[in-house]
């Protein structure tokens, strides 16, 4: 149903033809005509939310105000008067119908969302290989959700990872990825994507690649789904690919800061150095954030010296991060399911996973079957893949195996070792190790 406070389009056409395919889309996007004299009011051309005007009625206006949201229409492909007309009537746009008939639906519909401005993109960057740039996007997003009415959007920029989808948990969550994002005349509804997007908490929506299509995010999508974001007054946070494609370029280009991450060591820091090239010479408002621990006593401003950036952040490593999806009541995103039971027992040891239906469990006397079981091997395989995130490592078909250290399970955290197929014969296998304090001392043992 139309909203009453939805601005109307005033129609200002003299061709039959034109306006009964106006009348068609106006139907189609939910919007009502106002279908004026001519010369309309100067009231009604100021308050209309859309004017649309063909080349014979564009003379009639060409002494008003010029405002914005104005289209010409025209039969068939726009001929030069078509041009002239709208030149001297400023319009935005010149449509052909009925071949363009999609496009205007584009523009009605976008013309139906109020630009309220404000919108913030911020983009993530690895400035190196495992430097855990997903993760932080992930948890920028959702602490940019803490708050009253959030509108935010995270965007998944790497077409060659996992995706955000997994890392957020919504792998199977129903929703639009962007192989299905319909891109029509350059422009996308910023209200029909946050309808269609998985939502990882109230406000927060996650729109992911999809790792059963291959190939990036046309850069003409990305920049429509950026606008319309911003447009809306959303905060969108951008997971940008380290393959720094045309995807990545346009991201990059669009954000009001671009933010590197990088490990507080040397050799992370002499690859975000050349990564920080890259995105300098494409948006020069880029900052620095350092990830610890730092093994090497490398502090913050040492690595934002080797880099060339301005620092914002040192930061130490998050043990509680893991856990904050599951302290705000939203999707059990960064645990273990359907393991978490098995870890939290106090006698667990180790958690073995060597099949869909093969959950071992080692409480001091051994490797015994937990009554445990996953739907099928790709499920076992997302829980590998979104452990490996959350540990700051990569786990793809290019990068099969996977060895790091899980926070959020105790004071020492959960060794982690995964392998994919075909490197593991029969399927992924996971290995989870409870590292808890000693219970014996010297003498005991």
């Amino acid at each position: 149903m139309n909203d009453e406070r939805t601005p109307r389009i005033l129609a200002l056409i003299s061709d039959g033809t034109l306006l009964a395919s106006l009348r068609r889309v106006a139907a189609a996007s939910d919007r009502d005509l106002d279908d004026a004299p001519v010369p309309p009011t100067r009231r009604s051309w100021d308050d209309a939310g859309l004017v649309v005007v063909d080349h014979a009625t564009a003379t009639a206006v060409e002494t008003f105000p010029r405002r914005r949201g104005v289209v010409l229409v025209c039969s068939g492909a726009a001929g030069l008067p078509d041009w002239q007309a709208a030149a001297a009537v400023g319009a935005e746009h010149v449509i052909a119908l009925p071949d363009d008939e999609v496009e205007l639906l584009a523009v009605l519909g976008a013309a139906a969302e109020p630009d309220t401005g404000g919108g913030r993109i911020v983009t993530v960057v690895g400035g190196c290989g495992g430097a855990g740039a997903s993760t932080f996007a992930a948890a920028l997003a959702w602490t940019a959700a803490d708050r009253d009415d959030p509108n935010v959007l995270l965007v998944d920029g790497d077409p060659h990872g996992s995706g955000l989808d997994v890392l957020t948990g919504l792998e199977d969550r129903p929703g639009v990825r962007w192989p299905g994002l319909a891109v029509e005349g350059g422009r996308v509804s910023a209200r029909a994507l946050r309808d269609a997007v998985p939502d990882w908490a109230p406000g927060l929506g996650v729109l992911s690649t999809d790792r059963t299509v291959s190939g990036e995010p046309q850069p003409a999508a990305v920049t429509a789904v950026l606008d319309a974001a911003r447009r809306s007054g959303a905060v969108i946070v951008c997971d940008v690919s380290r393959n720094f494609g045309p995807a990545a370029e346009a991201m990059v280009a669009a954000a009001d800061l671009a933010v590197l991450v990088t490990p507080a060591r040397v050799g992370g820091a002499l690859a975000a150095a050349r990564t920080a090239e890259w995105v300098g010479a494409r948006n020069p408002n880029a900052g620095l954030v350092v990830r610890g621990p730092a093994p090497g006593g490398l502090r913050g401003a040492d690595v934002a010296t080797v880099v060339g950036i301005p620092l914002l952040a040192a930061m130490r490593a998050q043990s509680g991060l893991a856990d904050a999806p599951s302290a705000r009541g939203g999707p059990d995103a960064l645990g273990a399911r359907p393991l978490e039971a098995l870890l939290a027992e106090p006698a667990v040891t180790d958690v073995l996973v060597t099949a869909p239906d093969r959950v071992w469990v080692d409480r001091g006397a051994g490797l015994q079957l937990a009554p445990v079981t996953f739907p099928d091997e790709a499920s076992v395989r997302r829980l590998a893949q979104r452990l490996a995130l959350f540990a700051g490592r990569r786990l793809d078909d290019a990068q099969p195996w996977v060895d790091g250290r899980l926070p959020g399970h105790g004071e020492f955290g959960v060794r982690l070792h995964a392998v994919l197929a075909p490197v593991a014969q029969g399927g992924t296998c996971l290995s989870l190790r409870i590292l808890r304090p000693a219970t014996q001392g010297l003498d005991a043992l």
